[in-house]
């Protein structure tokens, strides 16, 4: 037989247990101005100490801007690059710029886009992730979410999308002029670059092998729009860096939060001399490919040098907000403390009389 169900008017009512009858141990503070000044003045002198401890690390960060949009040489190239039918041409420019003191460590090459939003939701929604892992589903029937960037002249587009579309396509080349000397090249690290969860986990190339190759794999499908090189020919230099597992595009396809960002090209490889302390202070050169267009946008391009600490780049933001959340802390603190002695001078008074 089953159980029997309890009924009347006690059936529904809780066990007798210290959780389900509100009988666990509680504190319940006393609050007054003798506890809790203390603790406004503690948390503003915390917060004002660690903001300065912060901003002095950062100030200890060194960072060069070179905007290079339309400086010297490259001012033809920007003009070039504001028709549409000049996409396929090649323009080159060389930009100088000094660094006044020597950068030691390691030293990041980055570069930086100005009024250029990555966070707009359908810019950020066009893109097919499904594709990027390498399903041939999908390389030949590419997500709508990509549309109109999904195909071209009716032939599938890989990578698709307008994330993809419009990837940062100028290359850089540094050189040191050192006192006395020839330019001497700044040989850098182009891979590494990227998130390792994204390189080996959200991003993968369609199955090759031996006898078929990842320019097969991506037969039937067309570049995007304004890229000048299919997707299988984006690093000549390292057959592993091509396709979907490009470290450029990886880290281009990670989106910018706001509308002026920087993102990695390089690092500096310290194996060879003048450049194993970091890169030394004098002249410096720039060779740009200049491809990428900003005068749509009405944004401008800069390459950023620089090195880093324990907090990473430059960024005053945490620092700036630890001093003045600090001090809004202790002017607080201060005022309630003139009220309490207000208040308890008034009371005492009304006391003697």
């Amino acid at each position: 037989m089953g159980k029997v169900k309890a009924t009347g008017p006690l059936s529904r009512r809780p066990d007798n247990s210290a959780f389900k009858q509100q009988r666990l141990p509680a504190w319940s503070p006393a609050l007054s101005a003798h506890t809790l000044l203390p603790l406004f003045y503690g948390i503003a002198v915390l917060c004002m100490l660690l903001g300065v401890w912060l901003l002095v690390t950062v100030q200890n960060t060194h960072e060069i801007k070179v905007d290079y949009t339309s400086l010297g040489a490259c001012e033809s190239c920007y003009e070039l690059r504001k028709y549409r039918e000049n996409s396929t041409k090649l323009c080159s420019c060389q930009v100088e710029f000094e660094i006044s003191e020597n950068l030691t460590g390691d030293v990041f090459i980055y570069y930086g886009l100005i009024n250029f939003h990555q966070n707009l939701r359908l810019y950020m929604d066009s893109r097919d992730d499904t594709q990027m892992v390498g399903r041939k589903k999908n390389l030949k029937a590419p997500s709508s979410y990509c549309t109109p960037f999904d195909k071209v002249d009716g032939v599938p587009i890989a990578p698709c999308g307008a994330i993809a579309n419009s990837k940062f396509n100028d290359s850089f080349s540094l050189q040191y002029h050192g006192p006395g000397a020839p330019p001497t090249p700044i040989p850098l690290f182009r891979k590494g670059i990227s998130w390792y969860t994204d390189e080996n986990v959200k991003f993968r190339n369609p199955s090759t092998n031996d006898t078929f190759s990842l320019a097969q794999a991506f037969e039937g499908t067309a570049r995007p729009v304004y890229w000048q090189k299919p997707v299988y020919e984006l690093d000549p230099a390292d057959p592993n860096n091509n396709g979907f597992i490009n470290e450029d595009l990886i880290v281009w396809m990670r989106e910018a939060a706001f509308p002026n960002f920087k993102k990695l090209y390089g690092v500096l490889n310290r194996s060879r001399a003048p450049f194993k302390q970091g890169l030394p202070a004098g002249t410096y050169s720039i060779n740009i490919d200049y491809n990428f267009p900003v005068e749509y946008f009405r944004g401008r391009k800069e390459l950023v040098v620089s090195t880093v600490t324990w907090f990473g780049g430059k960024n005053h933001f945490l620092p700036i907000a630890y001093l003045v959340t600090g001090g809004l802390v202790l002017i607080t603190a201060a005022a309630l403390t003139a009220v309490y002695l207000k208040v308890g001078k008034e009371g005492k008074n009304m006391k003697e009389l």
